[in-house]
């Protein structure tokens, strides 16, 4: 892509200054279209070390109003960052609906600069390069603008500009030794860069490379390319998106109506003998964790009044409360829903060696969200292929994922909410939405059974709680989740 690429010829100097006059009104007076029309857009600049990312993203906020944009440098990596999944100071950063958010460098920076290390094998990087097309794709599925520019120099440029930084006691600074490294090893990197812009160009998410020869010109080309992807981004808005295939393994489950649920108990000697027994196994298995570094996602889903909450308690008993964190799901907040639907979920996950637990999670997408006509037909049928795509991810990390479906009977929930209702100081249980959602029970359960069918793969299953018996489920969950960990852990 740079060794082959015929770039634009640069214009003469009063056809740059009238097209870059033109280029500045024209995104000023989209910004206000980008609000109305509620689109993100996520703009990168990756490029040559001393090819002006900074000072081009610079002289493009400038006709953007402050309140609409944020500008993200990713450059250096944090040791916060390290005990994350790799994509997650990426997806963490991306902008509301409605607003810019301009990378300087971002995953290719990160995944070439190990690449040219020689800290990347050829396994991790190609899973790194399919991780970024999913992520840039999801994104684009999603309503998202994302504009990609490669900044290019050549070798005499890039050493002149050194020089000239170098020779001045205020910009000295601007150099450092991954610029001149590069500069050193240019054909190398330039190996580098090319193979990667290959692999991660697509109709949806170009690249774009800019002759970064002159800052005035690169100036203009970004600009011109950034008013022109959002005129055709506000043209496309209304499109639907295709539905993809699922690629990964799946794990066959029964359906809810299949499983019996009356000779699922357990007494209350065995279950007190069972309960203390398995909490102190799991506390050891905790300090094994830390000590690993393993991070751990226990997701929890199931019918209202199932036993979600005292199963949970059960679990965090036996948990260092210093090494763990329970994320309670409810309706998005206002910053939440303006970003995509996984972007909340990716803010509250575990570092390595903790646990992370939550109270209903991503697959609200396709139960709730679905039924109650919170995201359109198009939004939940793709949704399964994200999250097992999330899910991926999660596991490609190395996380330990525990799905639980707590499962009960109509005539259980009903007991159950009648005693919630009857009960003074149980009454904050119950709500008017759990007595409408009960009388969707059959559209539920058909949601459930499709969500459990396309979702339970073999990296991330599914385990079903039969709950009829409270104390039943919370020992078959004890007893799960120190079977996953120790898999683990050996």
């Amino acid at each position: 892509m740079l060794k082959n690429r015929i770039l634009a010829e640069k214009p003469g100097e009063e056809e740059l200054k009238s097209r870059l006059k033109a280029a500045r009104e024209k995104l000023s007076g989209q910004q206000m279209q980008i609000k109305e029309h509620k689109i993100p857009v996520l703009v990168l600049l990756e490029g040559w070390g001393t090819s002006g990312k900074g000072s081009t993203i610079g002289q493009v906020i400038r006709n953007i109003d402050p309140r609409f944009f944020k500008v993200a440098s990713l450059e250096k990596i944090r040791d916060e960052d390290k005990r994350k999944p790799f994509l997650w100071r990426y997806f963490t950063e991306i902008p509301e609906a409605g607003k810019f958010v301009f990378m300087d460098s971002g995953w290719m920076d990160e995944v070439t600069r190990n690449r040219l290390r020689g800290t990347m094998d050829d396994e991790t990087y190609d899973m790194r390069i399919a991780s970024i097309r999913r992520f840039e794709r999801q994104l684009t599925d999603n309503g998202y603008l994302v504009m990609k520019f490669f900044l290019h120099i050549s070798e005499k440029e890039q050493r002149k500009r050194i020089s000239s930084l170098k020779g001045d006691i205020d910009t000295k600074w601007r150099v450092n030794d991954d610029d001149r490294w590069q500069n050193k090893h240019y054909d190398k990197c330039l190996d580098i860069f090319d193979c990667y812009l290959d692999a991660t160009d697509s109709p949806s998410v170009p690249w774009y490379v800019v002759d970064a020869g002159s800052k005035k010109w690169a100036e203009l080309q970004v600009m011109e390319m950034l008013t022109e992807g959002i005129e055709i981004a506000m043209q496309n808005r209304a499109l639907a998106v295709p539905v993809l295939q699922n690629v990964f393994p799946l794990t066959k489950l029964p359906k809810l109506s299949e499983i019996s649920l009356a000779d699922k108990t357990v007494g209350d000697e065995e279950y007190k003998e069972e309960l203390k027994r398995l909490q102190e196994h799991l506390g050891e298995l905790h300090n094994r964790l830390y000590r690993k570094r393993v991070p751990v996602i226990i997701a929890y889903e199931g019918w209202d009044a199932a036993g979600k909450g005292g199963n949970i308690r059960r679990i965090t008993e036996a948990l260092d409360p210093r090494g763990y964190e329970v994320h309670p799901i409810a309706s998005p907040e206002p910053h939440e829903k303006a970003r995509h639907y996984l972007w909340r979920f990716f803010t509250r996950l575990p570092r390595t060696g903790h646990i992370a637990i939550f109270d209903r999670t991503w697959y609200g997408r396709v139960m709730v969200e679905r039924l109650e006509g919170f995201c359109s037909e198009n939004d939940w049928k793709r949704a399964y292929n994200e999250i097992n795509e999330f899910e991926k991810e999660l596991s490609d990390w190395g996380a330990v994922i525990i799905k639980f479906w707590v499962q009960i009977d109509k005539d259980t929930q009903l007991e159950r909410f009648t005693l919630r209702q009857n009960t003074p100081e149980k009454q904050w249980k119950i709500t008017d939405e759990d007595w409408r959602n009960r009388e969707k029970w059959d559209a539920y359960e058909n949601a459930v059974d499709e969500m459990l069918q396309k979702t339970s793969t073999a990296y991330a299953p599914w385990h079903i709680l039969e709950s009829v018996d409270k104390k039943y489920a919370r020992i078959r969950a004890l007893k799960i989740v120190i079977e996953e960990l120790e898999k683990v852990l050996g």
